[in-house]
């Protein structure tokens, strides 16, 4: 079969996208847990958080729940056991032996987009935390009214150095590292914010997850949400194309209301009385009650509108920025546009996922494939309509798995890395 298609390349017959497509299905169809590559974790408790730093994708951070942090070299191992098994040790640590450790289970750890000198945990005991890498010392601190269950810092930022922040508390918080001080708080969301995702087009936008079941669109220059994703407003196919019409100040860093819904302008006739101050007033209360209904922010039926059946687990945006991928403790997945904020209707698979602790998806860079942890296993799943792989699953661990990340060395081999309950993590 595969001989076939590299011979219909050859010839010509089979296009280069097609190929590229069965290329990708056949090495995703062959994932399995790696028998040459582990690493040794210092954690004694389950691993809530991992990231792959965006500047060399050589160094892994981890965050575990016995309150402890740590770094791995991901490209050269420490030592090789019988020759052949490459065996990863930390080379950074800091727990609660430490003078500034965090005194209970670290909930998110992220690095500093634009450099490994630092990084950030959060923690259940309130407070989010700046670490010099080198020094291993605590930059400076934020105090949370509540447990954090997540934080996140923007790949693309290059005029903010912002930390979003969700907490049990109802409001996302922005702590500022330049400042030490939080800018502002977002408030729209009735519960508890388990999960929040900067924009990958956008480094204003942001997207956060909350225990209502409500995904929320934030532009961090504007007060209030301009967006609440409602899973009853679907789109079947690929997105419509944009109107010829279209001008700048119609779409700007893709935020505001889809062209789509925006109300158009009123036809002027000849009519004399529609100078009159009776008439403007009319005109200005009927176009005040459209842009009410249209705003999110203001329309009450639409700001009560829900995702999911339940909390929001986990956020995952395309490396394009077109698409947002959402599973909620209603063990469902969606994928939505994020032009028309609207319900792709991809069909995912029924599949069990963890209700009581955020999940952190991973999404490849196409973005055809998705991995989902899936209680003790892994599920990839088809993330595009076009997609013709089938879903799979891939097992093998002893513990719970929370936590996907998709990463691409030299950009020919394509690597999973997860950890499980225990601390333990492995390879594919």
């Amino acid at each position: 079969m595969w001989l076939e298609k590299v011979r219909g390349r050859e010839r010509g017959e089979l296009r280069a996208r097609r190929f590229e497509a069965a290329a990708r299905a056949r090495r995703a169809a062959s994932l399995a847990l790696s028998n040459r590559k582990e690493f040794a974790t210092p954690h004694h408790g389950a691993v809530n958080s991992l990231q792959v730093d965006l500047t060399e994708g050589r160094y892994l951070l981890s965050g575990a729940s016995d309150g402890s942090a740590a770094v791995f070299d991901v490209w050269n191992a420490t030592e090789y056991e019988t020759g052949f098994i490459a065996k990863h040790r930390h080379i950074l640590l800091v727990d609660k032996q430490h003078q500034n450790g965090h005194k209970f289970a670290i909930s998110a750890a992220v690095w500093y987009p634009v450099d490994t000198g630092l990084f950030v945990t959060a923690s259940f005991d309130q407070y989010v935390k700046v670490w010099d890498t080198n020094s291993t010392q605590v930059v400076m601190d934020f105090k949370m009214p509540g447990k954090v269950f997540t934080a996140a810092m923007s790949p693309i930022a290059t005029t903010h150095m912002l930390i979003a922040t969700g907490s049990a508390d109802v409001q996302v918080r922005l702590c500022d590292i330049a400042s030490g001080a939080f800018t502002h708080t977002l408030s729209g969301h009735r519960d508890g914010i388990m999960s929040l995702e900067w924009s990958a087009s956008s480094e204003w936008v942001l997207m956060s997850g909350g225990c209502d079941g409500a995904i929320r669109f934030w532009d961090i220059r504007r007060a209030g949400c301009f967006r609440v994703l409602d899973q009853s407003q679907s789109q079947l196919g690929r997105r419509s194309p944009l109107l010829e019409s279209t001008t700048e100040n119609d779409h700007i860093d893709s935020i505001g209301p889809s062209t789509s819904t925006r109300s158009l302008p009123h036809k002027r006739t000849g009519n004399s009385k529609k100078n009159s101050p009776t008439m403007r007033k009319c005109q200005n209360l009927i176009h005040g009650h459209l842009q009410q209904r249209l705003h999110p922010g203001l329309s009450s039926s639409q700001n009560r509108a829900t995702s999911h059946y339940g909390a929001v687990t986990g956020l995952r945006t395309t490396k394009d920025g077109m698409y947002l991928l959402s599973s909620g403790s209603d063990s469902r997945l969606r994928l939505w546009d994020i032009d028309s904020g609207c319900n792709t209707l991809v069909n995912f698979e029924a599949m069990r996922l963890q209700t009581g602790k955020p999940l952190q998806l991973a999404v490849t860079d196409d973005p055809s494939l998705a991995f989902v942890p899936c209680m003790a296993s892994i599920k990839v799943c088809c993330c595009l309509l076009a997609c013709q792989f089938n879903s799979q699953i891939i097992s093998g661990f002893t513990f719970y798995c929370y936590i996907c990340i998709y990463m691409i060395r030299h950009t020919i081999y394509g690597l999973v890395r997860h950890f499980g309950h225990s601390g333990v993590t492995t390879s594919l």
